[in-house]
């Protein structure tokens, strides 16, 4: 069904096309809220070039205009909402897609759907695990804001818009970085296709291989050698392969690409997209608002890639509408470290994240990091994260260890030096959660994939629940939320690698530094300063390798491992080099002879608590510590103390069942499906 509408003013929505509105998981219900039902469908919308809060778009006036003299776009929207609108709460809790992926009820309901087609298409009860959210009656809505993420296992993409010069193709000679393998999750099919093409972000002007420079180099510092034409040819205008042919890439290896690409599409657009529909669900009283009229309060969540973009969002203005209305209220990013998204660029690459050996040159991370506002002694700038114009939102920030290794995360409570703590403006939050990786949540096991250490399996997501209640409660009762938690300068335990208190433990091969984060002057040349770089910090640690501070979940603060934010990569990738996001897992001994026997310096389970009884009662204390400070719903604490008196966790008092559990868990096999690119 489609519907112009009439109303610009309310927003800059022109037309809604409703395709299917159908009850979700066959009526079922969740709690006072009741059932739920699916509205997907597509929007039109336009933008005006000429708006100031538009032209921070690059690239918006070289794209076509429409007899209005605006800039017309296209994207999809997906929306579960109460069959009774009365029940629920009247709020719209907006999850930014992660290229083209849903992935809120993954984070805050613990979902595990069976394949990554049903994460992207919820529809039966087990999409939405404990249903915390539709519990408390949110509108949950989706809309595509990327044109180049992929449809495939349902997907979400949005129609492009390219930039011309006037109508003629705009040709520039960019760089590309091509990297098999190192972000798997798993080890690699034997159905995987024995001859790998390596594609490109963009498509070439020309397959004229003189105008073209391939080059390969093992490790990020490595100098680049170049592939002579007679190693590599283009395949079509989108990828290339090396000779002769059957030539795999090396895994882990860096080839990077020169070469004459043409028509960037104006990639800005999916933050005007995302500001527009959202304002327009909000402010809209008629029959046409597909998440009902009455809406009293808009909440967004993003994680990884997507809490960058809400970063993005806020500081390039996005949070005000064309009608200077504020779009969100609230906004919780989750792992995204101090950086942004290489969107709003020409020829930008919104596939990349930067970690220490790949995309390392990439826009990401570049002040302003906080959103205090601080001066950069690095490049003469002054700012903020935050406006300060009255549109900036309520900001919770969370972030895991591996974000302090690989993304800069103490930069949002330091100076950019790393020399002092920084106070935060009373609307702005920053929480770590100690001993997490990047990826975790629900489900994980402490599998290896391309790492040398079995994988870290500790779930945030608890904690995420009851810093999203929070977020709502700030926003709708003005009650502020738990202070900030994150490690501090001034107390130790913020340090630079090298200050580590790490204990060595048996087996677990230990890190030797971390993504450094520098000023880039150029993404194509690459040009970043290397002599000096942010000062980036990492977290201190305890004896047992647990960190001290943030938010210590009882898999921390009452410990049965040590639980890491980094990782190491293994053969036949670049070994020591951090491995991607991923923390690392070492089981503590059951009794204080198979420590001794092993050499291990932290103590077993036998002497930290003598029983499993005793375990039990210290978690019980230690989720009533989080519970009372507002960082654990209680309904998660009485899941945690379950867990805590299973057989499951019994067993890890054996030494024998210890031993064997240990062996099992780092067993290959399926893993939840992965959001956090």
């Amino acid at each position: 069904m489609a519907t112009l509408l009439s109303t610009p003013a309310l927003a800059r929505v022109t037309e809604l096309n409703i395709v299917v509105v159908e009850p979700f998981a066959e009526g079922a219900t969740f709690g006072s809220t009741g059932a739920y039902e699916r509205v997907r469908g597509t929007f039109k919308g336009e933008i005006d070039p000429a708006d100031a809060r538009n032209k921070v778009i690059v690239n918006i006036d070289k794209a076509p205009r429409n007899a209005g003299g605006r800039v017309e776009y296209e994207a999809e929207f997906y929306i579960l909402r109460p069959v009774e609108a009365a029940r629920g709460n009247q709020k719209i809790l907006y999850d930014v897609l992660n290229r083209g992926r849903k992935g809120m009820h993954t984070r805050f309901m613990d979902a595990l759907p069976a394949s990554l087609a049903d994460t992207n298409d919820p529809k039966t009860v087990n999409d939405v695990g404990n249903g915390l959210l539709l519990r408390r009656g949110y509108t949950l809505v989706w809309s595509s804001l990327d044109p180049d993420a992929p449809r495939s296992n349902n997907g979400m993409s949005m129609k492009s818009v390219f930039a011309t010069n006037n109508g003629t193709p705009i040709v520039r000679t960019i760089r590309d970085e091509i990297i098999n393998d190192t972000r798997s999750r798993a080890p690699a099919s034997k159905d995987a296709p024995k001859w790998k093409t390596m594609r490109l972000t963009h498509e070439a002007a020309t397959q004229d291989m003189s105008q073209a420079k391939l080059t390969a180099r093992r490790a990020e510092a490595d100098p680049r050698q170049e592939i002579p034409a007679s190693g590599w040819k283009y395949v079509n205008a989108r990828e290339i392969a090396l000779l002769p042919e059957g030539t795999n890439p090396q895994p882990g290896t860096i080839y990077e690409l020169h070469y004459p690409a043409q028509n960037p599409k104006v990639l800005g657009i999916g933050l005007a997209a995302t500001r527009d529909l959202v304002s327009f669900l909000r402010h809209d009283q008629s029959a046409n608002n597909p998440a009902r009229p009455g809406i009293k309060a808009a909440l967004a969540f993003g994680s990884s890639w997507s809490g960058r973009f809400l970063r993005d969002f806020i500081h390039l203005g996005f949070n005000q509408d064309e009608s200077a209305r504020k779009v969100f209220d609230g906004v919780f990013s989750h792992i995204a470290g101090a950086g942004g998204v290489f969107l709003n660029y020409e020829f930008g690459q919104p596939v990349r994240t930067s970690t220490q050996h790949e995309d390392r040159a990439f826009p990401e991370t570049a002040f302003p990091f906080s959103t205090a506002r601080l001066n950069d002694p690095l490049t003469g700038k002054t700012g903020s994260l935050f406006r300060n114009d009255g549109f900036d939102p309520l900001l919770i920030e969370t972030n895991t260890s591996t974000e302090h290794w690989q993304k800069g995360a103490s930069l949002l409570v330091t100076d950019p030096l790393g020399q002092r703590d920084i106070d935060l403006p009373a609307n702005s939050r920053v929480y770590m959660i100690a001993g997490t990786q990047h990826g975790g949540t629900a489900g994980m096991r402490p599998t290896l994939g391309s790492c040398v250490n079995p994988r870290n399996p500790h779930n945030p997501n608890p904690a995420l629940r009851a810093l999203l209640v929070a977020l709502d409660e700030w926003v709708s009762e003005g009650k502020a939320p738990p202070a900030s938690q994150t490690p501090r300068i001034k107390d130790g335990t913020f340090v630079a690698p090298d200050k580590l208190k790490f204990p060595a433990i048996p087996g677990l091969h230990m890190t030797r530094g971390m993504n450094d984060i520098r000023v880039l002057k150029d993404w194509i040349k690459p040009d970043v300063d290397m002599a000096k770089p942010y000062g980036a910090r990492v977290p201190q640690v305890d004896a047992d390798g647990n960190e001290t501070s943030g938010i210590r979940l009882p898999d921390i603060a009452v410990p049965l491992a040590t639980y890491t934010g980094w990782n190491l990569y293994k053969a036949p990738f670049p070994e020591g080099e951090l491995c991607d996001r991923d923390g690392s897992y070492a089981p503590l001994a059951a009794t204080r002879a198979e420590r001794e026997a092993k050499n291990d310096p932290r103590l077993s389970l036998e002497e930290r608590y003598g029983s499993h009884a005793a375990y039990v009662k210290k978690v019980e204390e230690s989720v009533q510590k989080l519970v009372a400070a507002r960082l654990l719903l209680q309904e998660d604490a009485e899941r945690i103390v379950e867990r805590a008196k299973s057989t499951e966790i019994a067993r890890r008092f054996t030494p024998a069942s210890s031993v064997a559990a240990s062996a099992m868990e780092t067993q290959e096999g399926n893993q939840p499906a992965q959001h956090d690119l």
